[in-house]
């Protein structure tokens, strides 16, 4: 951490979460890119940070997600004029979610 008059920061760049608009580091946050699908534009997990075009940060949680769907912020944070298709990044965390066992079944083995 580097210290300065305004407090403490996280070292290295911070990137924005387009659901909650909460900052975070990117190592945090699953990268998305948007993609020409069969059905026209389509946004797409980007877990590698590797895939070509302009990208938007969102945490890997269900409600970040929600909140970006509801606010149609996926569109705009990739300059799509038309809505894209959210259907992969739905699938992606819905699954990441299922595999990660809740804070409270943790507390229950213990």
């Amino acid at each position: 951490m580097v210290t300065d008059r305004t407090g403490l920061r996280p070292r290295g760049p911070a990137r924005t979460c387009i659901g909650c608009r909460g900052t975070d580091s990117r190592s945090v946050l699953l990268r998305v890119v948007l993609e020409a699908g069969e059905r026209g534009p389509a946004v797409v997990p980007d877990p590698g940070r590797r895939r070509p075009g302009r990208g938007a940060w969102l945490h890997p949680s269900v409600s970040c997600l929600d909140l970006a769907v509801r606010r149609r912020a996926f569109g705009r944070a990739l300059r799509s004029a038309v809505a894209p298709d959210t259907a992969d990044v739905v699938r992606w965390v819905e699954g990441l979610e299922r595999e990660e066992p809740s804070d409270e079944a943790n507390r229950k083995r213990v």
